[in-house]
């Protein structure tokens, strides 16, 4: 295993951990899964799970697993589990040789569905989806009972057989439970077992046409690996009775090699803010174009946030920090952009680049000259050195460093204003050429005073402010992505429609970018920050018309810190 060990207060999943080991229940082992569906991308809500899990595992001395919830083939594919893989991989976690699917079990758990029918507990019904809607009740009427319930266990079996022999439509006879239909509990209401589908499956291909639901397949997938604690989210809390009963009545522990016995524990999941987290809505985001797929760097899934360059140190870090809760609430999507902000405030290095380039021209600048200036890699971090950028009399500027009538309080470069060019000269404004026919500035004359390079003695006068350049003649073209918050509400889920609040903005593309000539060379180097810009990632994945191009991950101001500063104040 990785050493992924969580230094956070201890939870109460750890404590029900402790209180088991010390009584020595399922021999005292500690054995966690993560079972992930492979209908969709694995998002930042499955990371936290399967952290946890991973974390209880490691922190435990125990064993973790790998486990695709394969049982539903409508809406599965392979591509799917290879994308889980990867992003799991890529967070850190360790399951060895222990990957597995539930598909691994369906023999099993057919034949202890058939000794369900054996015991009577288990009846094939041949009800229709609504029907079995119908007749379940509501949370203050009983339910009825299916007029198929007392069907003999001898007839059961037979059908039960044919419908797996592919004899029966998709939806014409279901198996089904047969607990009480009074229960207080909708899901104790006889719910269904297995459903006819004529599906191929991913992996089992064209073998099975008749497919276990969840609550019956997660329990019985817990005990055949000999898992103890089946740690879930708290939407499950109400299907644990359900979990129990599928352990009760069946005969698992009479399979080989099957030991002791699973306790289901839930936690709240993760909800953020400015997104949404169903992977159903998600998967319409997707279909409907309102993103360019599972992996766009706007979506919350795990593929989305490593494209945007979020490293996995980060998300581990956010996992922990947020805690295991016993009830849901929202985190602030801003403690995410925090956790990377700190991180690579401290280790990734620093360099200019113009997103909305503005000529500018030293004129009293020897044309033929180029100098090379000295500028730190990171200030953070006194190991990290400096290196040399090319000046020149001909530089690039951004835009929004120029107003030509300025407000009071804009320091920046202004007509007959002074300002130092970082790691360079004081330079002033002398002149503003503007476009005969729209009148668009095209270009600003300056003059420099000699005497002012930094670094040296006799650059001690003082400016208010600094701005980044790049050399016209040194600068590497660039496209760059500024992202923003997908939705435009910090609850999408109010609306009737959530897409009703997807961000028109969230997306902006900047094609005539400049960066200087070092991150040409960076190649160990793939997160970096663009002063006064933000932190980037380079995105090789879409560097095929031989641009650099760079996704923004996140600003520079920290909102969130900023905020539990001003709380702790008070």
């Amino acid at each position: 295993m990785s050493d992924i060990r969580t230094e956070a207060s201890k939870n109460f999943i750890q404590a029900i951990i402790d209180q088991d080991v010390s009584q020595e229940w399922n021999q005292g082992r500690v054995h966690t899964r993560f079972p992930p569906e492979p209908n969709g991308f694995l998002h930042i809500g499955h990371a936290k799970a399967a952290l946890l899990n991973y974390s209880l595992a490691v922190n435990n001395e125990g064993l973790f697993n790998l486990r695709f919830d394969d049982t539903n083939p409508l809406k599965e594919e392979e591509a799917f589990v290879e994308s889980i893989l990867s992003d799991l991989r890529w967070l850190g976690a360790d399951w060895e040789n222990r990957l597995f699917f539930a598909s691994d079990y369906f023999e099993h758990m057919y034949d202890l569905a058939c000794g369900l029918i054996a015991k009577g507990r288990a009846y094939v019904c041949d009800l229709d989806q609504e029907q079995i809607r119908a007749y379940r009740g509501t949370l203050t009427e009983p339910g009825q009972e299916s007029p198929y319930r007392n069907r003999s266990v001898q007839e059961n079996l037979d059908l039960f057989s044919r419908m797996r022999n592919g004899e029966f439509s998709d939806g014409q006879r279901t198996l089904r439970a047969k607990i009480d239909m009074s229960s207080p509990n909708l899901n104790m209401r006889d719910p269904v077992l297995y459903r006819i589908l004529h599906a191929h499956h991913h992996r089992t291909k064209d073998k099975w046409c008749i497919y276990p639901m969840y609550d019956y397949a997660h329990p019985l997938g817990d005990a055949l690996e000999n898992i103890t604690h089946s740690v879930c989210s708290l939407e499950y809390a109400d299907h644990r009775p359900l979990y129990d009963w599928v352990l009760d009545h069946t005969d698992y522990d009479a399979v080989p090699g099957v030991v002791g016995r699973p306790k289901q524990i839930e936690f709240a999941r993760l909800n953020m803010n400015y997104t949404v987290m169903s992977k159903r809505k998600l998967r319409r985001l997707v279909a409907e174009g309102h993103v360019e797929g599972w992996d766009d760097p706007r979506m919350p899934t795990l593929a989305g946030l490593r494209k945007r360059g979020y490293t996995p140190r980060a998300i581990r870090r956010f996992s922990e920090e947020i805690g295991v809760a016993k009830r849901d609430s929202v985190v602030d999507l801003a403690f995410l952009e925090h956790c990377i902000r700190q991180e690579l405030n401290r280790t990734a290095p620093r360099f200019m680049a113009v997103l909305r380039p503005l000529k500018l021209v030293i004129t009293n600048y020897d044309a033929d000259v180029t100098e090379w200036v000295e500028v730190e890699n990171n200030p953070e971090d006194p190991q990290a050195g400096t290196r040399n950028v090319p000046f020149a009399r001909e530089l690039y500027i951004e835009e929004a460093d120029f107003m030509e009538d300025p407000p009071k309080k804009f320091f920046r470069l202004a007509p007959g204003r002074e300002v130092r060019l970082k790691g360079a000269y004081i330079i002033k404004c002398e002149e503003v050429i503007k476009d005969e026919v729209t009148g668009d500035i095209r270009e600003l004359r300056c003059s420099y005073d000699p005497d002012t390079r930094s670094g040296e003695k006799q650059s001690s006068r003082k400016v208010k402010a600094t701005i980044h350049w790049v050399s016209t003649e040194h600068a590497t073209k660039a496209t760059v992505r500024l992202y923003d918050h997908l939705f435009q509400s910090e609850n999408p889920e109010r609306y009737e429609d959530f897409i009703e609040d997807v961000n028109p903005r969230s997306l902006e593309t900047l094609t005539a970018c400049v960066v200087e000539p070092a991150l040409t060379e960076a190649t160990d180097q793939d997160r970096f920050q663009f002063l006064r810009q933000g932190y980037f990632f380079r995105d090789r994945q879409d560097e095929g018309s031989g641009l650099m191009v760079f996704n923004r991950i996140v600003g520079l101001r920290d909102t969130w810190a900023k905020t539990q500063q001003s709380k702790e104040k008070r």
